[in-house]
């Protein structure tokens, strides 16, 4: 073959190659829908009409038998799912949060935005310590891209979660983002009230279901959905006695759910029960980051397929 021949040989194997390259399909964009519902007693769940939830479970990893640590309270709780580490490093015992370490072991969001700006983070939140400064807050920090805080103590919880979804479900439906955590609050406000066997309950759980049914379909209506793998994780922060309290270390008080669902998640119950600090590392994980061992995280990643 002369040097013409070769040339134009090249050009052409050259040119299918990079044809071959651009015809091969891009891999899913990789997306975190966090939404953490305040004290859910599990037995009471299961007892529940929750559809939606049971329509993710079924497609994905669910487990009843999850757990949380002392002190079975809000503060510690969402802290320990945020971060993704127990309360002997983030610094939160209580439902003060003025001795929390964020700034060694911060929220998942904030981690994301530390580690990569581009990173397009989203928050609804309507407990106050949970985005603002009140009782030594904010547990999601100001660095994430948007944060939208309402205050539950003022509106009434069942206000305050009707309007966080109104927010979450327009961000999520129109909007860049990557990673988002959403919080619903009434469900615990309830079990205090009423008690953990009262109605009232089961129906504050119903009506968080169809919330969550609400959130999920904004999902589907995004416009590059069908080029999204978005995982779901959802979890509590604690359970409860009968009585609608909590903060002891019976089984009731510590047993929580944990369920991840999506394209990329395996189906089934896991073998070792998660807990609450798994919820931050699988989020992580399934966008790609890998957990530095310097940051001391004491969660695993959970549900995600190899």
């Amino acid at each position: 073959m002369d040097c013409k021949h070769l040339l134009l040989f090249l050009m052409l194997t050259l040119a299918g190659a990079g044809t071959d390259a651009a015809s091969q399909p891009r891999p899913p964009a990789r997306k975190v829908l966090v939404i953490g519902l305040d004290g859910v007693r599990v037995d009471v769940l299961a007892q529940a009409d929750t559809p939606h939830l049971d329509r993710l479970a079924a497609a994905g990893t669910f487990s009843a038998e999850a757990q949380t640590r002392m002190p079975t309270v809000s503060g510690p709780g969402w802290s320990s799912m945020v971060t993704g580490v127990w309360s002997d490093k983030h610094g939160v015992r209580g439902n003060d949060f003025s001795a929390n370490d964020y700034a060694a072991y911060p929220d998942f969001l904030t981690r994301l935005e530390r580690i990569d700006p581009s990173f397009a983070t989203f928050a609804v939140l309507n407990w106050p310590p949970l985005g603002t400064a009140a009782a030594g807050g904010p547990m999601i920090s100001d660095t994430i891209d948007v944060k939208i805080t309402l205050d539950g103590d003022s509106l009434g919880y069942d206000v305050a979660d009707a309007r966080a979804v109104e927010w979450a479900v327009h961000h999520l439906a129109t909007e860049a983002v990557d990673a988002a955590f959403v919080y619903l609050g009434n469900i615990d406000v309830v079990g205090h009230e009423a008690g953990s066997l009262a109605p009232a309950y089961r129906a504050a759980i119903e009506t968080a279901d169809a919330q969550v049914g609400r959130l999920v379909a904004a999902l589907h209506r995004r416009p590059n959905y069908a080029g999204e793998d978005w995982l779901i994780l959802m979890s509590t922060d604690h359970g409860r006695r009968d009585d609608g309290g909590h903060g002891g270390p019976s089984t009731l008080e510590r047993r929580i759910f944990f369920l991840a669902s999506g394209p990329s998640v395996l189906t089934g119950t896991p073998e070792t029960p998660p807990e609450i600090v798994d919820v931050a590392v699988t989020a992580l994980t399934h966008l790609g980051i890998a957990i530095d061992p310097a940051w001391k995280l004491d969660g695993r990643a959970v549900g995600l397929r190899p």
